[in-house]
């Protein structure tokens, strides 16, 4: 069975790909490498043991999406990454995120549409949740207005395939995480992000191994236990597993409605101080931190209430904070082997 997985060659993206290869599946990779690098189909290779089928195109490109379907036309289901994905970065570009996190959802509809494909697994965030009334938050907390344009566009990309699932066969799961961190045990694969990062963990790696200079806190003054923000952190292989459950919900016909949300986390929350200890402690090395003004677009605390996920899908995140935070360390360290 052949599912495309847009933004495959990205962080979630990758090590999704594995996991399917792994259970059998053939992959289609559609990715503009705008945030990976195409060696990443060789590490999935190499973990999986099968090679993706691989396409350079742009989502937001219909007549290039036209084909890659024409090109593919035994695609089951599609998982749908493909989006720019930094809250301060939307903040300072919002016509760029509105243009392709939109546009790409909107051609693959049509293109699914065109070619009778009615599986849609969506990556979607917490972050339609805005500052939360009440934590932990569960699926039926409201949808608040969004505190960026990033946030904004999972927000209208929910109601976009909640509208067309109304309209046409189309079937759509999407999936609210909080934030994913972490690797692949091979340390062949993990969050490769292009220039300055605009995620915590990777920036705490790159510091540690001396690729930055310091890492800024964005923030000691919010009102938490130590002053700094608090987030719901999850193992992306905790993640990866989450999409494959997801998907097969949906090509068995098991989900209960032609649009379902989950959340997807850990159901604890960390603070920033408190993820910069633990790093410190699994590394053995003492980084180099401010603290620096908060930053626009950041909510307070954030973290999930996963009953919904742990009981209708049958998954629960496995992983620890512990174990993440090395695998992300040992894939900065094999990066800086491989440079």
């Amino acid at each position: 069975m052949k599912i495309l997985v847009t933004g495959g060659s990205g962080f979630i993206g990758s090590h999704t790909t594995v996991e399917l290869l792994q259970k059998g599946y053939d992959v289609v990779i559609a990715d503009n490498l705008s945030n990976s690098e195409e060696w990443i189909v060789d590490r999935i290779e190499e973990i999986s043991g099968n090679r993706p089928y691989f396409e350079k195109i742009d989502c937001c490109n219909l007549s290039e999406l036209k084909k890659l379907f024409l090109l593919h036309s035994d695609i089951q289901a599609v998982i749908h990454f493909a989006a720019y994905k930094a809250v301060g970065e939307s903040v300072d570009s919002p016509l760029s995120y509105y243009r392709n996190n939109l546009v790409s959802l909107i051609n693959l509809l049509d293109c699914m549409k065109e070619t009778q494909i009615n599986k849609l697994v969506f990556s979607s965030s917490c972050t339609v949740y805005g500052e939360p009334h009440y934590l932990p938050v569960d699926e039926k907390h409201p949808v608040q207005k969004a505190e960026s344009p990033y946030g904004n566009t999972k927000q209208i990309g929910e109601e976009i395939i909640n509208d067309a699932s109304i309209s046409s066969k189309l079937n759509g799961i999407c999936l609210r995480y909080f934030n994913p961190i972490g690797a692949h045990p091979s340390s062949k694969i993990g969050e490769l992000p292009q220039g300055v990062p605009n995620n915590l963990v990777p920036f705490i790696t790159q510091t540690a191994i001396g690729k930055r200079k310091e890492l800024k806190i964005f923030g000691n003054d919010y009102p938490t236990p130590d002053g700094s923000c608090i987030r719901d952190y999850i193992h992306v292989v905790d993640l990866a597993k989450a999409h494959v459950v997801a998907l097969e919900r949906l090509l068995k016909s098991k989900n209960k409605e032609k649009f379902e949300l989950f959340n997807l986390g850990t159901g604890k929350g960390a603070s920033v101080l408190e993820v910069v200890e633990a790093f410190e402690k699994v590394s053995k090395v003492k980084l180099n931190y401010t603290i620096a003004e908060r930053r626009p677009g950041d909510i307070i605390k954030v973290f999930a209430d996963t009953t919904h996920a742990n009981e209708e899908l049958g998954w629960k995140a496995e992983l620890s904070l512990e174990e993440a935070l090395l695998s992300a360390w040992n894939w900065e360290k094999h990066l800086h082997q491989k440079n």
